[in-house]
């Protein structure tokens, strides 16, 4: 039997968020002063790049209405079918 559209979802982004998450529990290991030497700029570089990496992973989830192409109203045109032009 075929895989759903959301089974699949569901087990691929429930691989791919439990990989995030032990990538990002290996990241707390570096907090480690006696094994690592860093500044606050650093680590608040690293959970800058991380927020936005988030961010924009959320933003992807989150469609827009789909808006709906529409005809504007023909201009008013003179007897031979010709536009009229305002000059």
């Amino acid at each position: 039997m075929r895989e759903s559209r959301q089974d699949r979802f569901r087990r691929v982004a429930q691989a791919r968020v439990n990989k995030i998450l032990h990538m990002i529990r290996l990241l707390g290991n570096c907090s480690k002063t006696g094994i690592y030497q860093y500044t606050p700029e650093q680590v608040e570089q690293i959970f800058t790049a991380i927020r936005q990496e988030v961010d924009q992973a959320q933003l992807r989830f989150q469609r827009p209405e789909k808006s709906r192409f529409r005809l504007t109203e023909p201009e008013e045109t003179t007897q031979r079918g010709e536009k009229e032009h305002e000059n």
